[in-house]
């Protein structure tokens, strides 16, 4: 029996769950790409725990691959799975499916010290109506399976990344709660290559690396250990991808509109398809010229009906055809045959992304747009395994996804055409966080828009500093909302503070009520002036700085501040003091706090000083009052000089 010697990277792995676990019960994230041996890492955890250990996943085929792995080690497993025709749980390790399992709860009564799940960004959060929650729970109550339903044709296509709508089928959340209810100290890991879903994100919150991902409730809580791409493929333990633009015909999937979750109606996309079918035609035409060498090629086809398409155009003995709808005795047997290399075209509609190991695999056809990062990687993945005679994996898109395999863009969305990650360094923790943001034509940053420093800073003392707990999100904010009654700091789009609970209003509300007020005006803010102006008699005659802001018609509003009064330098700091902090920290590589104590000083902040995208101000005797300035603004209401 071949017994596996592990690498050293999945040692790493291994090691870095023991020394997470050691500390707390939190549970936690190994992003290991695709190929690279995950099962592997299962089995040597699963052959170092002294005490229960169920392990799951949701294809047949990723159970009994890791199954078999585990018993290399010359110890037996526990398989339960319908689909394997096996239900055993009287060993220390059971390997099972997630349906099965959930099927049925009353089979794992027995105390379990670690849930491994594999393929682990398929874990949703868990529904408000399932809230049977312990209080010691942490993250664990938060999961929900993806609900794989046996539709046929259409729904099946986009299960791949939709959430579940059936929230009782909760499969992940049920097993996690009847294993908790045994016992409470029940530990969760997740594996996956792909560490964020569609319409969520990442799916945990805090990086090992001293960072935060996610300031919202995740799936899971802490990312221990995770593995670049890149670094397997120049080492040679994963074949080198050979990304190539489609150069003929290619689709134009541009104009289809996502739905909820992202991912495109059947109906539209076929409806597209229908309109062009020379373009399918040409497509494979290629695909067959380029595949001349190859040894096992798969094409992943946009539909059921679009894949029936695709097969007709193919050379009939040496292809095959999966959708959802395949029986499995029939998925099986074409399988077995594309991996004994006697089928050399394999199209497939969603079902072939996961649990899918063909190492020969070194041409990949992607006929099918997706705006699902994780989808596009474990495409690729599929074609890069090592196997003999083959040097690289050939990747044609024709549909346009536009992803980075080696850097996802994940989280928040470009906020337009000039943005790229931009480094901004916090001036507070000095973290340096990575932004969406512009830079001017020689490479200075001149904006960016991060809202929270991402990065970890310890909270508790220095006995706790080694805990994983004492870590928290760094709050420095680099735009804010402030709240009216305490003072403190929120986000942009917090509805309520977090320092003292107070409903926040609304800046919608805000404008919307100034705009029905006889004796209001509002600017619509397109810039700033700063100006010195000469005070009165009775002020002693100290200047003033004045600061005029105007709109895009040259409409103006006006206020003054006298830098000879304490409580006037105040009230220009509170306003202003710490968003022009972090616009120093940018423009000028500062890291620390800045006030404003002088007229002189106020001055030389004419570039700099940041500007509200709103002002609101009511009639006075003789002049017009400011009462409100509207920084970071985020409604339905235009912005100066933004088309909308």
């Amino acid at each position: 029996m071949e017994v596996f010697q592990l690498r050293d990277y999945q040692q790493e792995a291994v090691s870095a769950v023991l020394k997470h676990f050691r500390k707390t019960n939190e549970s936690a994230v190994i992003v290991l790409p695709t190929g690279s041996g995950k099962s592997l890492v299962i089995a040597e955890l699963a052959r170092l725990a002294k005490r229960k250990i169920l392990v799951l996943t949701h294809v047949k085929e990723l159970v009994e691959q890791n199954h078999q792995k585990y018993e290399t080690y010359g110890v037996t497993a526990g398989i339960y799975s319908a689909g394997l025709k096996l239900k055993e749980t009287q060993h220390q390790v059971t390997f099972a499916s997630i349906q099965s399992a959930a099927r049925n709860l009353d089979d794992f009564n027995e105390p379990y010290s670690l849930i491994i799940i594999d393929e682990c960004h398929r874990v949703n959060l868990a529904s408000p109506d399932l809230s049977n929650e312990k209080p010691n729970v942490q993250s664990k109550e938060l999961f929900k399976d993806k609900a794989k339903d046996k539709a046929k044709e259409e729904p099946k296509e986009q299960s791949q990344e939709k959430e579940s709508t059936l929230s009782n089928s909760n499969q992940y959340q049920q097993i996690i709660e009847k294993l908790m209810q045994v016992n409470p100290e029940v530990k969760l890991l997740g594996l996956t290559a792909t560490p964020y879903r569609l319409g969520m994100g990442w799916i945990y919150k805090k990086h090992y690396r001293g960072f935060m991902r996610s300031e919202e409730k995740r799936p899971f809580e802490h990312c221990i250990y995770e593995l670049p791409i890149r670094y397997l493929i120049k080492r040679q333990y994963l074949t080198e991808p050979n990304l190539v633009d489609a150069t003929i015909e290619h689709y134009d999937f541009s104009n289809l509109r996502a739905n909820a979750s992202g991912e495109y109606s059947p109906t539209d996309m076929n409806h597209l398809l229908n309109k062009n079918p020379r373009v399918t035609q040409s497509i494979i035409e290629q695909v067959i010229e380029l595949g001349h060498k190859r040894q096992g090629i798969m094409i992943f086809a946009a539909t059921v009906e679009h894949a029936k398409e695709v097969f007709s155009y193919l050379p009939t003995k040496l292809s095959a055809l999966i959708t959802g709808a395949t029986d499995n005795t029939e998925r099986d047997k074409l399988i077995k045959a594309f991996k004994r290399r006697e089928i050399k075209y394999l199209v497939n509609v969603s079902v072939l992304t996961t649990g899918f190991d063909a190492p020969h695999v070194d041409m990949i056809a992607i006929l099918r747009p997706t705006q699902s990062v994780s989808l596009y990687q474990q495409i690729i993945g599929r074609g890069l395994r090592l196997s003999d005679n083959k040097k690289d994996c050939l990747v044609i898109d024709y549909t346009g996804n536009d992803f980075d395999l080696y850097h996802p863009e994940v989280g928040e969305k470009k906020p337009n055409s000039k943005s790229q990650p931009v480094q901004v360094v916090c001036p507070s923790c000095e973290f340096p966080n990575i932004f969406w943001g512009i830079c001017d034509d020689d490479g200075y940053l001149v904006e960016h828009y991060g809202r929270r420093c991402q990065g970890l800073v310890d909270t508790g003392s220095e006995e706790q500093a080694y805990l994983v707990e004492s870590q928290s999100q760094c709050d420095y904010r680099f735009v804010f909302k402030e709240c009216p009654h305490c003072g403190g700091e929120n986000d942009i789009a917090a509805r309520s503070c977090l320092q003292c609970l107070e409903v926040l209003v609304d800046p919608d509300d805000m404008l919307k009520k100034a705009l029905k007020l006889k004796d209001s005006k509002i600017i619509r803010c397109a810039g700033l002036n700063l100006t010195r102006v000469n005070g009165k008699l009775s002020d002693k005659g100290a200047d003033k700085l004045k600061i005029t802001y105007h709109d895009e018609q040259g409409d103006e509003l006006n206020e003054s501040f006298d830098f000879a009064k304490p409580n006037q330098v105040k009230a220009f700091n509170d306003i202003f003091s710490k968003r022009l902090s972090a616009k120093i920290s940018v423009q000028l590589g500062s890291t620390g706090s800045f006030e404003v104590t002088n007229l002189e000083q106020a001055l030389k902040l004419t570039n700099i000083l940041p500007c509200p995208d709103f002002v609101i101000a009511r009639k006075q005797k003789f002049y017009w009052r400011i009462k409100d300035r509207l920084f970071d603004y985020q409604g339905k209401y235009r912005k100066a000089n933004e088309l909308k």
